[in-house]
């Protein structure tokens, strides 16, 4: 029934090409440059090709593969410009669409989970999807009651081609690693496979859905459409329109620019503090800026979609992350070291120097010690480099840090949207965001003091 290539056989074949077309492009490229080629045109072309096939492959083949491909995508800010340029467009294509599933598959599926007059539940429905994902796709259409909804279908066979794709990535993450230069891409694939079960239980997503939109129902920033109805592999929501985010990224305005960043890490620090769950997938595909913001139709507001990945944080944000964010820009060396052992970020084995510790940090935080932020490509390379070079004292320390478990996913979501504000060029007042929503970034005592200051 499905045409989700499910042989384990032929998506393996298909992602074993890839390390066999890299190594075929090399000779190509060493051939054009024997010939009297320039490096650097030879170069771009080869870097062009390779990341057409690896984008195209991975688009192909849904499942894991394309998860792994957007995963990679937010963090294209982080690369050198000229490996950066030919991935662009690629990695844009890969954040919200991939070649949809024929329209008798998708027909199958909703007979099988609504019932054989599954029709009568809509006044219309439009065979041809409105996006395609990675484990499932996006059909348009109008409920019974006359609401426009946003009917996902998932895959057959989504579960088994996920885990299949992962786990042969994982065993090419040598090769793929120097295509992403400075990222360690195996921790990102394992990182996946255990978020697998739960992207794929539709019920767990509804849940996180729901709890959201009825946060933010009313909300003058933050649009989270409301559950309509779920069961096995079909979730339906209520349809919102908007510019995909992607859009924003590769044309919009600079006022654009601006508002996206800002509602983004808006939506970053306030999810958790108001719903106890951290939205986990922060690729621009799974955002839309409509207009109607505070200040009128002129203004923008940020559509949310995609919840089939959370952390559930029922205490919002740990204090610890505001905490060690505060005194580190207080320049509290020993009291920042103390909280990061307490926390296992430093191992008891470790022995590390405060200030060389501090130093590591502040680059990093930069964002956090202004009013107002620009988030630039240049900035994310900066940082990149000066962690990933070998030579670099960074490097050193950081190698010797360890991330505990509870702050893995946390620790990927911060990053991703950083890069994608990296991605926008945006101007973000990204302190605003934290006074109001961290916990433990506003000392307890300038907390307890406001409401004297008012009277």
């Amino acid at each position: 029934m499905s045409d989700l290539p499910r042989k384990a056989v032929t998506r393996t074949a298909k992602l074993a090409a890839l390390p066999l077309g890299f190594a075929g492009r090399a000779t190509w490229g060493l051939g054009k440059r024997i010939v009297g080629e320039s490096a650097e045109i030879v170069g771009r072309e080869l870097q062009q090709r390779t990341a057409e096939q690896l984008f195209k492959v991975l688009g192909e083949l849904k499942g894991g593969a394309m998860k792994f491909g957007q995963a990679l995508s937010v963090f294209e800010s982080a690369l050198p410009e000229e490996i950066a340029g030919p991935y662009r467009a690629a990695l844009t294509k890969l954040q919200d669409a991939a070649p949809p599933m024929p329209t008798r598959t998708v027909h199958a599926v909703l007979r099988e989970r609504l019932g054989a007059d599954w029709h009568e539940l809509f006044r219309e429905f439009e065979d041809k999807p409105a996006a395609a994902a990675s484990i499932g796709q996006v059909h348009r259409g109008v409920w019974h009651d006359g609401r426009e909804v946003a009917v996902k279908v998932q895959y057959p066979g989504a579960g088994e081609a996920l885990l299949s794709d992962l786990n042969q990535l994982s065993r090419f993450a040598r090769l793929l690693g120097p295509l992403i230069p400075g990222m360690d891409i195996k921790p990102l694939i394992t990182e996946l496979k255990d978020r697998v079960s739960e992207e794929l239980d539709y019920g767990l997503e509804a849940q996180a859905q729901q709890a959201h939109a009825e946060e933010f129902t009313g909300d003058p920033d933050v649009v989270v459409p409301h559950v309509v109805h779920q069961c096995d592999q079909v979730l339906i929501t209520e349809w919102i329109d908007g510019i995909p985010l992607s859009e924003i990224i590769s044309q919009g305005t600079q006022e654009q620019r601006d508002r996206a960043g800002q509602l983004l890490a808006h939506f970053l620090f306030s999810g958790p503090a108001r719903t106890g769950l951290l939205h986990a997938d922060p690729h621009p595909g799974n955002f839309r800026l409509l207009p109607g913001g505070p200040e009128g139709e002129d203004d923008w507001r940020l559509g949310v979609l995609d919840f089939g990945t959370v952390d559930r944080l029922p205490g919002g944000l740990p204090a610890t992350i505001g905490e060690s964010l505060r005194m580190t820009l207080d320049g509290q060396a020993e009291a920042v070291h103390e909280l990061l052992c307490e926390e296992g970020f430093i191992k008891e084995s470790m022995e590390l120097d405060p200030d060389a510790v501090l130093d590591y940090l502040l680059p990093i935080i930069e964002p956090a010690q202004v009013d107002a932020f620009t988030f630039t490509r240049g900035w994310m390379r900066n940082q990149a480099a000066r962690i990933a070079d070998p030579r670099s004292p960074a490097y050193q320390l950081g190698k010797q840090l360890n991330l505990p478990p509870a702050y893995l996913l946390i620790h990927r979501v911060t990053l991703s949207t950083i890069g994608v504000l990296c991605q926008l060029g945006a101007t973000v007042r990204l302190r605003e965001e934290l006074e109001e929503w961290l916990p433990g970034f506003v000392p307890e005592e300038s907390v307890e003091e406001e409401p004297a200051a008012e009277a």
